[in-house]
């Protein structure tokens, strides 16, 4: 079952508690004021900070559309959502593969990384493979037992 709260969604959870506060307190002693044109400046703030509180929210919902599938031949992930992302990794390409567990048994199992730069020419990187898995260990041992030599 997926959760709600991953990582990246829970930074972006975190922050956005002060920020909307904030953004909310601020409209609130701008209003105060008369001015309309000076309240109304703080409606985007407010509206980003709605969107990063329901940052959980949207990370579950992906969850709930992408599947993982193990066969004899491949590891498949289906990620989806408006569109369908697929990635196909061949035994050859499960020789680096790794685990992260958290305390409860749940985890990701990483088979690869992709790298880019962003618009400011930052270098950002995400871990692909099987992400918030219940058994991790289970999944990791049958994704070695794939990647293993035929005889």
């Amino acid at each position: 079952m997926p959760h709600y709260f991953s990582t990246a969604s829970t930074g972006a959870f975190l922050f956005a508690i002060p920020w909307t506060a904030f953004a909310i307190f601020w409209m609130f002693g701008a209003s105060q004021s008369g001015s309309i044109a000076f309240t109304s400046f703080g409606i985007p703030f407010v509206l980003v900070g709605i969107g990063m509180l329901s940052s959980p929210f949207w990370t579950y919902r992906k969850s709930l559309k992408t599947i993982y599938v193990i066969t004899d031949r491949r590891a498949i992930t289906f990620d989806g959502g408006r569109s369908v992302t697929v990635r196909s990794y061949e035994p050859e390409r499960l020789q680096n593969i790794f685990r992260k567990e958290k305390k409860d048994g749940s985890g990701d199992v990483i088979i690869a990384h992709k790298e880019w730069r962003d618009s400011d020419g930052d270098k950002q990187r995400e871990e692909l493979g099987f992400i918030r898995i219940k058994e991790p260990k289970k999944v990791e041992a049958m994704l070695k037992k794939l990647a293993e030599p035929k005889t």
